[in-house]
């Protein structure tokens, strides 16, 4: 792993560093030299491990399969019994079940029942599924055609004992639960628990419960984050509303970075609003205010106080997700200690005209589904305003318009990033 930076080390890193109009791509090239995982580990039981990165590569203590065995129900035989050119009569001996193998030998000419799973009896080599023979009495008819080894699971095959099964920084997932149980694993060694502190600021804001007056707005923006870092399976600390005082805000920076690993705000990150922040922060880390070139989600604020990392996000709601999800989720996965993918591109077909000009990248929110003929198509659904969250529940995916591109004519193929368990 490469050795976290400070920020004006990532920043010098970069050719045509500009904060007025830095690229998307710029932006998380420097967030990504530095952000550091947390170092510390625990073991915990298999299932409390759902959603946690593994603190080191797990190796597996067996073969998986244990032994040869049948990978469908019919009858194990010995394939140089097998004519190549004619129908072969085996005499049937017994019966192998997944947990009961078959006792002793099969000699020349015999054959053995055997049900998916259980293990290859001694002399057998390949499998002849049950829907191709033919069963007279005790004897079995086996046609010709088969392959030697066929319908067996080798010993080992899966994962061989001494290696890797999973890597550290894998996020546990269903599948990788299922793969530690057939390991014999109860535990496993995680990374701690990542702890983030979030709040929004303003003095309009109020929160759920209390009235609103003249020009005073609830607060969407907490229980939106509140989602996203749930979907991450980090400690989400809530904050609540900070007032627009740069008192408050210092209070708030402290007992943020004192317990948490990550804090993300949401507001007074704009031209003409940043001024607490840039007070406040110039006072306790360091920070780069940034204007991106992307929309929605114009200006960012991102630095660290200590080892503590800060994400400082705009305050519109629809702008607040997008820029969690291109910046903030994967900077939280890998100090999480995760190796977080890239967000798959799924290329569709667009039904309308996306307009947009070149030297940004925009993310518009649209709808993905299959036509009649099985291929992708998108479209948008409708206004495209950073305040109008509920496009953001009416959507199903991000239309993404890369930096370099114009505008999309009906019909032009678009990259899209679904939705489906990521907001």
């Amino acid at each position: 792993m490469n050795a976290p930076q400070t920020l004006a080390e990532a920043i010098g890193c970069l050719s045509g560093y500009d904060p007025d109009a830095l690229a998307v791509e710029q932006a998380r090239a420097i967030i990504e030299r530095v952000v550091v995982p947390v170092e510390a580990a625990e073991r915990v039981a298999v299932r409390a491990a759902l959603g946690r990165p593994l603190a080191g590569d797990v190796v597996s203590p067996i073969d998986v399969p244990a032994n040869d065995n049948s990978a469908m129900d019919g009858y194990a035989v010995r394939f140089a019994d097998l004519a190549a050119d004619a129908p072969t009569a085996l005499a049937v001996v017994g019966t192998a079940f997944a947990g009961r193998p078959f006792e002793g030998n099969t000699a020349p000419g015999q054959a053995v029942r055997v049900m998916t799973g259980a293990v290859m009896p001694a002399g057998t080599d390949t499998v002849v599924v049950q829907e191709v023979v033919t069963r007279d009495g005790e004897r079995v008819v086996v046609p010709p055609g088969q392959r030697c080894g066929q319908h067996r699971r080798l010993r080992g095959e899966d994962l061989g004992r001494g290696r890797p099964a999973l890597l550290a920084g894998k996020r546990v997932g269903p599948a990788e639960l299922g793969l530690l149980a057939s390991l014999g694993f109860a535990e496993v060694a995680v990374r701690r628990r990542l702890r983030v502190a979030f709040f929004s600021t303003g003095d309009e804001l109020r929160s759920l419960g209390e009235p609103l007056g003249p020009g005073d707005v609830y607060d969407r923006n907490r229980y939106t984050l509140f989602g996203m870092l749930q979907r991450l399976g980090v400690d989400a600390i809530d904050m609540g509303v900070v007032r627009d005082d740069p008192d408050a805000l210092e209070r708030a920076m402290r007992t943020a970075a004192h317990n948490a690993d990550a804090i993300v705000s949401s507001g007074g990150v704009s031209v003409g609003e940043a001024d607490f922040t840039r007070q406040v922060m110039a006072r306790l880390g360091d920070i780069a205010f940034w204007t991106i070139a992307m929309r929605p989600g114009r200006p960012m604020a991102f630095g660290r106080i200590g080892n503590t990392s800060y994400f400082g996000l705009p305050g519109n709601p629809v702008a607040v997700m997008v820029t969690f999800q291109f910046f903030v989720r994967d900077a939280l996965l890998r100090q999480a200690g995760a190796a977080p993918a890239p967000l798959p591109f799924v290329r569709a077909r667009s039904l309308g005209a996306f307009r947009k000009r070149p030297g940004r990248t925009e993310y518009q929110r649209g709808w993905l589904e299959c036509d009649a003929g099985g291929a992708m198509t998108v479209r948008s659904v409708g206004s495209q305003g950073s305040g109008i969250l509920r496009s953001m529940s009416e959507a199903n995916c991000m239309v993404v318009l890369h930096h370099a591109q114009g505008s999309v004519e009906p019909g032009d193929p678009v990259d899209c990033i679904a939705f489906d368990g990521l907001v």
